[in-house]
């Protein structure tokens, strides 16, 4: 199997996107001061013997800033989801009124805001992690260009792929700290 140097490009991309795609979702779960759907969106919630998210089974709205409301569209769910949401470990606690839940969302106490931030950075790093992973791979794919039959590239072209590798991690690594910080901003703010 012979590549080339845009192939094992685009494939080191491919794995960094889905890292920022991956973070993105993360961080949109981990609450800031406000309350927002997205908070309880990916809850899973064992319903029709299979596990599905919460946004597929009812609609979420934000009735105040520090409240969220869960109507189900099938009102049998109502036990279902609120176990879903007390599993997931938001550190909420959903009422059952008539046939929808309400989450009133306490104020965030300094220290779980530190608690958030890191938890955050936490989630951060590991995607680093991944974007790291990426470029070895790709490293190892650009050294064995060398060694293939057939089409050759020069030492100067694979020397050329190894840094603008090392550029992509940079600007996937910047990604992230990009919305991890803006994602740390918006849990400290008050």
């Amino acid at each position: 199997m012979s590549t080339d140097p845009d192939t094992i490009l685009l494939e080191a991309e491919e794995q960094m996107k889905k890292a920022i795609e991956y973070l993105t979702s993360e961080l949109k779960g981990i609450r800031a001061g406000r309350a927002s759907p997205a908070m309880v969106e990916y809850v899973k919630v064992e319903c029709y013997g299979s596990e599905t998210d919460l946004k597929s089974v009812a609609a979420v709205s934000v009735p105040e800033p520090t409240q969220l409301l869960i109507k189900p569209f099938d009102p049998s769910l109502v036990g279902a989801i609120k176990n879903g949401i007390e599993q997931a470990n938001l550190g909420v606690n959903p009422q059952v009124e008539d046939k929808q839940i309400r989450i009133s969302l306490p104020t965030l106490t300094s220290d779980r805001r530190k608690e958030l931030v890191s938890q955050a950075k936490k989630v951060g790093e590991e995607q680093k992690v991944v974007l790291r992973n990426a470029r070895r791979d790709a490293n190892k794919a650009a050294d064995s260009l060398a060694k293939q039959d057939g089409v050759h590239f020069s030492e100067d072209e694979i020397s050329t792929l190894h840094d603008e590798i090392q550029e992509l991690l940079k600007k996937y690594e910047g990604m992230i700290e990009e919305r991890v910080d803006k994602k740390a901003k918006e849990i400290t703010e008050i």
